[in-house]
């Protein structure tokens, strides 16, 4: 899951400043399972534009839609008369959504309403921590199911480090030692050997540093 937290009032109010009619656009997809960008939020957020707004003698004109996904072409369809009437969309979606939402309508100024986070899992109602960054390489088959990438502090392909002491990371007494973790899941199903197996080092020719990546399934073409 994407998560997101909502940008300050103050930074949204001073994007919108130039404009009269404005879209609040969300969306249904993981924005709404962390709460910062559904039908609620769209609602909420309208309703303090409006009101600062107001109290500052230059109402705005605010139209709330929400999404199924705004990552998907056939989703993003019904903003088009939106987006043909009103000065620019204010998009609560992940940044994904919200890049694909200008690329389709390039004529209308889009406008970030939160700060994407990263992809994670709950770890309970309102916490989430996270998982995956997205390297293109995964050797989760080999680490029993925990990414070096991610849980290590410092991505190490290889640990522990020695800055490891009580599998706890040096970086912080918080952050538990990634390897650590790993050496332990692999105990629990008899899998230690896989530690032995990891690549020499990660080329990291597919991580995102390179430039967007892009995925084609030609079966679904």
């Amino acid at each position: 899951m994407i998560t997101g937290t909502p940008k300050p009032i103050e930074e949204i109010l001073e994007m919108v400043e130039l404009y009269d009619k404005i879209v609040v656009a969300g969306c249904f997809g993981c924005v709404t399972v962390c709460r910062v960008g559904g039908e609620k939020e769209v609602q909420v957020l309208a309703s303090t534009l409006r009101l600062a707004r107001e109290a500052a003698g230059r109402p705005l004109e605010i139209r709330e839609v929400c999404l199924e996904r705004q990552c998907d072409p056939e989703y993003l369809e019904p903003m088009r008369p939106y987006v043909e009437d009103y000065q620019a969309v204010l998009s609560i979606a992940c940044g994904a959504g919200i890049q694909f939402m200008a690329e389709k309508f390039n004529r209308t100024p889009l406008l970030p309403g939160i700060n994407t986070g990263f992809l994670g899992v709950t770890e309970r109602q309102g916490e989430w921590s996270e998982r995956c960054q997205g390297c293109g390489d995964c050797v989760l088959h080999l680490t029993g199911g925990i990414c070096p990438v991610t849980r290590c502090a410092k991505s190490l392909f290889h640990g522990p480090c020695g800055g490891s002491v009580g599998g706890v990371c040096e970086v912080s007494k918080e952050v538990p030692c990634g390897w650590q973790l790993i050496i332990d899941r692999l105990k629990a199903p008899d899998q230690l050997e896989n530690y032995g197996k990891l690549k020499p080092y990660k080329g990291w020719s597919s991580a995102r540093d390179g430039g967007p990546r892009r995925i084609i399934r030609e079966d679904m073409v």
